[in-house]
């Protein structure tokens, strides 16, 4: 599908795309989503007060997703692959701005330390560097500094057809929200709807410690996608209003 095409195939979006000029192209691909039911009280102390968190059926979610990114470029340039391609895990929980829902990100590290550099400066995202490797059944991750591991080994599975209300929920996202020291920035994406697999695990070692009121126990749910292609535009700055 060409990038007019993904433009132009806008029926499954919950608002309509920018009117302005993109700004990046992307490909999101070989994904595990990895997901866990929250408590409230203990999501609250890692999400800005200026973000509403988002609920399914009255309950906070987060994910740990893992895929490999590829052939990310700005518009009109051509993609640069030691700098373009590598592997990618953010763990995200789900929010509200406005009308708006969409992801953000407690964590995001990436495989290749340049990317991560040029991403975290373009971006203002949360990114940095952890060792990552993966298989066609495996996906490890360690990072040293902050005592995070992460090991899943799994297999592929037949595709859903059916999905749920709360697997469109998990995934159908088009904007991510992130906090810097003095703004909210917005960030609207555009995708077609995600191709959702079945996945069976059979190892599974995540250990976050920052995260170890919230990752914990046996995930919810586990899902696999093949992957999808993503326009993304330039971010929107609010500022943020300081209490001294």
């Amino acid at each position: 599908m060409s990038i007019k095409e993904l433009l132009n195939t806008t029926e499954h979006r919950p608002w309509k795309i920018p009117n302005k000029d993109w700004k990046f192209y992307q490909e999101w691909n070989n994904t595990i989503f990895i997901h866990w039911q929250v408590e409230l009280s203990e999501l609250q102390k890692f999400v800005p007060k200026e973000l509403e968190i988002d609920l399914f059926e009255g309950k906070p979610w987060i994910s740990l997703v893992a895929f490999t990114m590829e052939k990310i470029r700005p518009k009109n340039l051509p993609a640069f692959p030691p700098i373009s391609n590598f592997d990618e895990i953010n763990i995200r929980t789900y929010v509200k701005s406005n009308t708006k829902t969409g992801v953000y990100f407690l964590s995001i590290e990436g495989g290749t330390n340049l990317s991560c550099k040029i991403a975290k400066k373009i971006s203002e995202l949360p990114y940095r560097y952890s060792k990552i490797k993966r298989s066609e059944n495996q996906y490890l991750s360690t990072n040293p500094e902050f005592k995070d591991e992460l090991d899943i080994q799994f297999s592929i599975g037949e595709e859903i057809t059916d999905k749920s209300a709360l697997d469109k929920w998990l995934t159908e996202r088009y904007a991510l929200f992130q906090d810097t020291e003095k703004s909210i920035n917005e960030f609207e994406i555009h995708h077609l709807e995600w191709p959702i697999r079945k996945i069976e695990v059979t190892n599974l070692k995540v250990n976050y410690t920052r995260f170890d009121k919230l990752i914990k126990g046996k995930p919810d749910k586990i899902q696999y996608s093949k992957g999808v292609n993503v326009i993304a535009w330039g971010k929107n700055k609010k500022e943020r209003i300081i209490l001294s």
